[in-house]
Order: structure tokens, then C-alpha cells, then sequence
């Protein structure tokens, strides 16, 4: 199996957990539930799925007992996370989500403002899929895909999927139990799937696969994941402690930033333009802030919420690219105005950034010069 070397494993864990400021925390299903139910202890972190916490007894798979079941389990397991962080003098809030709320670009920017208005609270958002309403079963497939999304999403720097397993395995250790440990390796490496068994889950809807899945898909947005056993007393403690071996760790050609800004700036066409004032331009490319309402000079194009568009300085030269958080009929109302005036000018508020500095890119030499 292709990895790093040895003597570099360890130098650029450490270095990847010291710079993650943001991360996102899958647990599985068979880390919290037992045969009687939740597992009150085992609540530490960041949510997995309530699918299999409305009761004991055998699985069922009829979509409507399982979409009940999780109606049941969501507010056991919501009532045990909101008792685990309130002794911290923390407060949580649940986040459901379906496929359809992230296949949309309006929801999905109403996801992802949700959920970073939360974290700029101090609130831990505990996200699990709307199992009670989902049309098809799992539409996410299972909770280790849909915590490579949230991780998207919200753009962390580290992906962490907590299981009832260590690692991955050079092997699959139910039929090679000497099988040593992969500790580091890259998300991308074949040899890596190679390494992954099929789902033996009683309570979990994925496997070793699911999760190596999980990775790759976090790793194409420049995100790395670490796998480790969520039964392990402090084990998040131990994941953040660069010093710690702790799990596997799965590498992502590149960094988030640099996947999303090249993204930005090449893969998209801009649908608009934006002229923008001094103080505007200004604060963009010298400043690193976010696009305001009130730097806005005029609007030109019929673009969208989302949509790709480009920035222009009072000289009429292209200085960055950005995913705009108002339309432009929208904009043309607020263009010019104090982010206060927001909700008067439209009828209601979605945002105080036209443009967010994480969906903003400098071009030429505002770039070079930030």
C-alpha cells in the first residue's frame, strides 16, 4: 500500500491538526446505540444517525418503520447531546437535512448560512438526515456520506468519522487479525480502497468502504478525514493532540482553500458583474473581508443566488470572482445600503455579505499583492 514515508507521517499529521480550525464529526451509529438503546455516555461530540435509536429489537427495513423510528430517536438523542454540552456551557441545535436541501443552490446557500451563523454563536450544530420525511431510503446512502458533504458544506478543515473500529487496516483484519494499522496514506491511492471490507454493521447503514468513500469525496474538496473507534475513552482529546497516534489518517491532494478558489476563479462562468467603490475594492483585496451591500455601485446581468460573479473596481478592471448571496433584482434594491437597511429594502434578510470572503477569490494583482 502506497503511503507516506514513516518518518514524515507523523511531522505532517501534526502539522495538518494544529492548523485545523474547523472540523467536522461523524459518529457512527454503533458508537452510540447498543441493544438498550442510546448509549448516554458515549454522546462526546458532533451527530450521526437517530435512525436506529427509536427502539430495540430487530432491524426493520419498510422506509415507513425506519422514518418513524427516527421521529422517536431524534428527540432522545437531541435531549442527550443538549445534557452532554450544557455541562460545558455549551448549547446545541439540530440541523436535518435531505438530499434535495443540498442538490438546490438556494437551500443549500440557506444550509450553509444556517449552519455558519451557528458556529459564529459558539453553538454546536448536531446535523443528521430528515430521516422522518426522506422519499427514498437513506437518500444520502448512509451518514458517512452525507458527513463528507456537511463537511463541504461548511468547509472544514478535517473530516473525522468516529466508528467502533480503529482505523483502516492493510487488511481486513476479520480475516487477517495480525493485519497492521495504516496510519497515514491519501484518500485517492487504489491500493487504499483495495484495503476496505464490505459493511458487517448491525446497527450502521455503511462499512470500512462507506467511509473510504466518505474520504475520497471529502478529498476531491481538498479536505482530509481521519478514522479512528469512537468507543475509546477521549478519543477526540487524543485526535487533536498532534502528538497522539490516534486512528488513520487520509490525505487530500491539495488544500480546501486552494480546490475552492480555483473552483471559483476557472471552473465557473460569471453570470454578472458587480461594480464596486473604492472602499470596497479596497477592503476585498487588501482588507480580506467580505462584500457589503453598501460597496456596491451597480449591478449588471440577470444572475441568481449562487451564481458565479465579477467583481469590478471603480476603474472598470476585474479584480476577483465570487458566489453572490443575493440575486441581481435583489441586489439593485439594496445595492448601496447598510446592511441594516437589508430587511426593510427586500422584506427580509438572508445574509449581511453580498459576497462572503470564503466564496470570494482575488484575481492578477490583487491577488499578488494580498
Amino acid at each position: 500500500m502506497s503511503a507516506l514515508a514513516a518518518d514524515d507521517q507523523h511531522a505532517h499529521k501534526a502539522r495538518l491538526l494544529r492548523r485545523a480550525k474547523r472540523a467536522v464529526v461523524k459518529i457512527g451509529s454503533n458508537v452510540l446505540a447498543g441493544t438498550g438503546g442510546l448509549r448516554r455516555e458515549r454522546v462526546r461530540a458532533l451527530a450521526a444517525g437517530a435512525v436506529r435509536l427509536g427502539g430495540a429489537g430487530p432491524r426493520r427495513n419498510r422506509i415507513d418503520w425506519r422514518q418513524a423510528a427516527a421521529a422517536v430517536g431524534q428527540i432522545g438523542l437531541m435531549a442527550a447531546y443538549e445534557r452532554a454540552f450544557a455541562a460545558h456551557d455549551r448549547q446545541v441545535a439540530q440541523v436535518l437535512l435531505t438530499h434535495a436541501d443540498l442538490a438546490d443552490r438556494r437551500r443549500y446557500l440557506n444550509a450553509r448560512h444556517t449552519l455558519r451563523t451557528l458556529l459564529d454563536l459558539g453553538i454546536v450544530p448536531v446535523v443528521n438526515e430528515n430521516d422522518t420525511v426522506a422519499v427514498e431510503e437513506l437518500a444520502f446512502g448512509d451518514n458517512d456520506n452525507l458527513s463528507a458533504l456537511t463537511a463541504s458544506l461548511v468547509e472544514a478543515d478535517l473530516l473525522v468519522i468516529l466508528s467502533d473500529v480503529e482505523g483502516l487496516h492493510a487488511r481486513d483484519p476479520r480475516l487477517d487479525p495480525g493485519a497492521p494499522l495504516v496510519r497515514v496514506a491519501r484518500a485517492q491511492d487504489a491500493s487504499v480502497t483495495r484495503a476496505a471490507g464490505p459493511a458487517q454493521s448491525g446497527v450502521g447503514t455503511g462499512g470500512m468502504a462507506s467511509k473510504l468513500a466518505a474520504a475520497r469525496q471529502a478529498a476531491a474538496a481538498g479536505i482530509p478525514t481521519l478514522i479512528a473507534d469512537g468507543t475509546r475513552e477521549g478519543v477526540l482529546a487524543a485526535i487533536f493532540d498532534p502528538a497522539a497516534e490516534t486512528g488513520t489518517l487520509l490525505l487530500a491532494d491539495g488544500d480546501r482553500l486552494a480546490h475552492r478558489k480555483h473552483w471559483i476563479a476557472y471552473a465557473l462562468k460569471p453570470a454578472g458583474a458587480l461594480h464596486l467603490d473604492a472602499g470596497a475594492e479596497r477592503a476585498l483585496a487588501k482588507g480580506g473581508r467580505s462584500l457589503l451591500p453598501s460597496g456596491v455601485r451597480a449591478v449588471a446581468g440577470g444572475f441568481g443566488v449562487g451564481d458565479c460573479v465579477r467583481c469590478l473596481g471603480p476603474d472598470g478592471r476585474e479584480f476577483a470572482r465570487g458566489l453572490v448571496n443575493y440575486g441581481a433584482a435583489e441586489l439593485e434594491k439594496i445595492k448601496g445600503a447598510h446592511t441594516r437597511d437589508i430587511e426593510r429594502l427586500l422584506g427580509y434578510k438572508g445574509s449581511d455579505e453580498v459576497i462572503h470572503r470564503d466564496d470570494l477569490v482575488l484575481l492578477g494583482a490583487a491577488a499578488a499583492e494580498s
